[in-house]
């Protein structure tokens, strides 16, 4: 069952009614493009559509690209058969599917930013496991009283984390409109005394750093769970500093269900001496995680290499994709693509996407470090580092900077603060400024647009 929406009550009906019917559900990020879409409908071979009649032209692409789409519905409207007529019949289901804990569940599409996304099979079994998992590891003690605010697509973690919701009995708010509204969204944690929210760094950052923090109440969270991307420390700080001891951050890929490490509230401090600065935590109950060599063998503590993981989270692999799945479970674990370290306490730190990874003169060089130490500088809002062809090293690095408004910095202003903190052999060679950095539906920074546009840039010299 495709679903293409806004995040709506009808969106999670969605999920409820592919269940008990004994489906898979296939929710679409709705800020996709209709092309992006329709690879999706094709793709998953869904054979039931519902789409939010806001959509029409994504609803025309999906089934322009499947035949196969049997059914259609829609959610607010006209253009099918009308969603809320058919949730409302009493009685349609008197049962739910007779279900195996390996059978399908749902096509948790990747966000595709080294290719086209796969679909990555998580079924009923390990949904079971992940929801015990956050309300073990991420919200301990959420009950029917809790309240959770969903300020991300409900297509990804955050309808992961509002499942979490829903088998304690707690409310989720919704918010009115399709894009973050920093200003509403604290208002609505006030009002509803909103006790807990997933997010993503960058809304997590927009959020600290509204006006409207130190205007409401939001003493009534507990957790503010962020999740997708590491969190650079600068932000970090600030949202501690913010909203108190309430931050909670896990690492883990859509394919594992977000269940891979967790730093809770009482490892988060703004002390500059803390040994956990960088960490995203120690390993989720019940999961097992390794630092692996290209041969498949552990690394000691401190030695940097690809992070991998095992355990009841795991999904079941990517749909019709056997060259990907043979990629990612060599060695009989899950290799997540990223590259960081154990400490000796069993704690993991991110390096990076070994995809983002560059060689300038012979050293490997992590754009991730070259980003936290830019973000340190006052005038830097956001920071992007690529490696890019550079006829004398292979590759050098280039510094895309968002700068904070009515800011100013030069390159040798910036290369200054860069002295004594990272080697010189990393520094960027050039910096560029711009008004904002591209971005994905997931809140993530498009590395890959960004080497695109400079790529544009170079050729058109």
């Amino acid at each position: 069952m495709l679903v293409h929406a806004r995040n709506s009550n009808a969106y999670m009906e969605t999920a409820w009614a592919t269940w008990m019917l004994g489906g898979v559900w296939v929710p679409t990020n709705f800020r996709l493009s209709p092309a992006e879409v329709a690879y999706l409908a094709e793709s998953s071979a869904a054979s039931v559509q519902i789409f939010d009649t806001a959509f029409p032209e994504h609803a025309a692409a999906a089934e322009q690209a499947n035949p196969a789409l049997r059914r259609r519905f829609s959610i607010g409207g006209a253009g099918a058969e009308d969603w809320e007529a058919l949730a409302a019949h009493p009685g349609a289901i008197a049962h739910p599917a007779d279900v195996l804990p390996d059978a399908p569940a749902w096509y948790f599409y990747t966000s595709g930013s080294t290719g086209r996304p796969k679909a990555g099979t998580l079924t009923h079994g390990q949904m079971q496991f992940v929801v015990t998992n956050h309300l073990c590891d991420l919200m301990p003690g959420t009950t029917e009283h809790d309240v959770s605010l969903a300020v991300a697509p409900l297509s990804h973690g955050a309808g992961i984390h509002a499942l979490t919701q829903a088998a304690r009995g707690a409310a989720t708010v919704l918010l009115p409109g399709e894009r973050l509204d920093c200003a509403e969204a604290w208002r609505l944690v006030e009002q509803h005394r909103v006790s807990n929210m997933f997010t993503v760094p960058t809304i997590l950052t927009m959020l600290a750093r509204h006006p409207d923090v130190d205007r409401v109440d939001h003493s009534s969270l507990r957790y503010v769970i962020y999740a997708g991307a590491p969190m650079y420390r600068a932000d970090q700080v600030h949202a501690l500093r913010k909203l108190g001891p309430v931050l909670v951050q896990y690492f883990g890929l859509g394919e594992v269900t977000g269940n891979i490490t967790v730093l809770p509230p009482h490892l988060h401090t703004d002390a500059e001496d803390d040994p956990l600065i960088g960490s995203c935590g120690y390993p989720r109950t019940g999961m097992d995680v390794a630092i692996l060599d290209t041969e498949g063998n552990r690394l000691k503590p401190g030695e940097t290499g690809e992070i991998c993981v095992r355990g009841p989270a795991v999904f079941a692999g990517y749909a019709n994709n056997p060259a990907a799945n043979e990629a990612a479970f060599r060695h009989g674990w899950f290799h997540t693509g990223d590259l960081g370290h154990l400490d000796a306490r069993g704690f993991l730190f991110i390096t990076g996407r070994a995809s983002d990874m560059y060689i300038s003169g012979g050293s490997n060089v992590y754009p991730r470090e070259i980003e936290e130490a830019l973000l340190t500088h006052p005038a830097v809002a956001e920071a992007c580092v690529v490696g890019m062809p550079d006829g004398r090293w292979g590759e050098s690095g280039v510094a895309v900077l968002v700068l904070e408004a009515g800011q100013s910095a030069s390159p040798e202003a910036l290369l200054a603060h860069l002295d004594g903190r990272i080697a010189k052999y990393k520094w960027p060679a050039r910096f560029l400024f711009w008004d904002e950095l591209p971005k994905s539906g997931y809140g993530k920074v498009a590395k890959r647009d960004v080497k695109l546009r400079l790529a544009e840039r170079e050729n058109t010299r």
